[in-house]
């Protein structure tokens, strides 16, 4: 009787290990691309495009995870990220487990070790995501993810750096946040290009001196590019870039259209200074060398000539300027998608016209790489 009192008890003190492996999030083996903030074991985020890679053994991978609204990811198993990630899963809810890989997929596997990147497609407007702990089975095994990248990037813009609307089939459809994929717009199409990790600092509607259809108070991305989060006006966590292992080699600024929205147009003086106000907080962030390239969308003639004049004003180094103009090469049938936002062949185009500019800043050149 005492033997099986003790056999009992051994089983139930190894009953837990057996179905599961946890690690907390911050643990250093996994690696995040993006602004995030550390508190406690628990990283969180919100603004979009931010990713993570995970490296491991085991028949089972899940993450624990908790979401203020609600979020898309994408999911990659396996393969890098492309424009055609292998699941996509809502996050919500408090203290979700999400279950990414399991035995049914490693049947179909031959690999020992596998890599899992996860990436919000959403931005910070549909919450912010707090991951807390990542899951394998009891006999599996956490591994260093593959690091940073040298090559690194990061965008400044607005809906079009968001990927608002890209999965959707027509320029008539209404937004919805199901459609949002940063995945499929430029910057994650010219960072597989240039073989980079990428940083993305935008929120749909936003102005250098005046949001979409606003008039010219309120809140602007020169403030919204010093926050941890996107959501967070408060600065209250404001980005500390000294303490972070981010490294862009270039920043790519894509704004200016919302200013010109509607009928109010900012004054040339009051445009200049919004702008030289995000091009010193870059430059503080990383060095007077550090290359910028502000695009003008030639959505209004004088935005293409506020910005080709401020550039050449600025006084600081290595800050070039390009004209990127989609209605000229864009079409309506083909390459639009919801709201009049470009869709994936629509980004796809718009690429193109950024690859000289940024292989040149770079020093890295023309690629060997399809542009998807």
């Amino acid at each position: 009787m005492k033997k099986m009192f003790l056999l009992l008890l051994v089983l139930l003190l190894i009953t837990p290990s057996i179905y599961a492996h946890v690690i907390p999030a911050n643990d250093s083996r996994i690696t995040y691309v993006g602004r995030t903030l550390q508190e406690g074991n628990d990283v969180s985020f919100d603004w979009t495009g931010v990713y993570f890679r995970i490296a491991f053994s085991g028949e089972r991978l899940a993450i624990k995870v908790s979401d203020t609204h609600r979020n898309y990811y994408n999911v990659w198993i396996d393969a890098p990220m492309s424009d055609e990630p292998h699941q996509i899963i809502t996050v919500e809810g408090t203290d979700t487990i999400i279950e990414l890989i399991n035995p049914a997929y490693l049947k179909r596997s031959r690999r020992s070790v596998h890599e899992v990147i996860v990436q919000k497609r959403t931005e910070g407007e549909q919450g912010k995501t707090t991951i807390h702990e990542i899951i394998t089975s009891s006999n599996g095994k956490f591994m260093q993810a593959e690091p940073l990248r040298a090559r690194q990037m990061e965008f400044i813009g607005a809906s079009y750096d968001c990927g608002y609307g890209v999965d959707e089939v027509s320029h008539t459809a209404p937004f919805k946040p199901e459609t949002e994929n940063s995945s499929r717009c430029f910057p994650a199409i010219l960072a597989r290009y240039f073989g980079a990790d990428h940083v993305v600092i935008a929120h749909s509607g936003m102005g250098v001196s005046r949001n979409y259809g606003s008039k010219f108070d309120g809140y602007h991305m020169p403030d919204r590019y010093l926050q941890t989060f996107d959501m967070d006006s408060t600065q209250a966590t404001r980005w500390d870039a000294s303490k972070s292992e981010l490294a862009p080699n270039i920043t790519v600024i894509y704004l200016g259209g919302n200013d010109f929205s509607v009928s109010l147009q900012p004054k040339y003086e009051k445009f200049r200074d919004g702008y030289y106000r995000l091009l010193r907080s870059i430059k503080d962030n990383y060095g007077e060398d550090h290359p910028i390239l502000c695009v003008s969308s030639k959505a209004h003639e004088y935005l293409y000539v506020y910005i080709r004049d401020l550039v050449a004003s600025c006084g600081m180094k290595n800050v070039e300027y390009m004209a990127c103009c989609p209605a000229l090469h864009l079409s309506t049938d083909e390459d639009l998608g919801a709201a009049w936002h470009p869709n994936y062949i629509g980004h796809q185009k718009m690429s193109y016209a950024f690859i000289p500019y940024i292989a040149t800043m770079t020093g890295w050149g023309l690629q060997d790489m399809p542009v998807k």
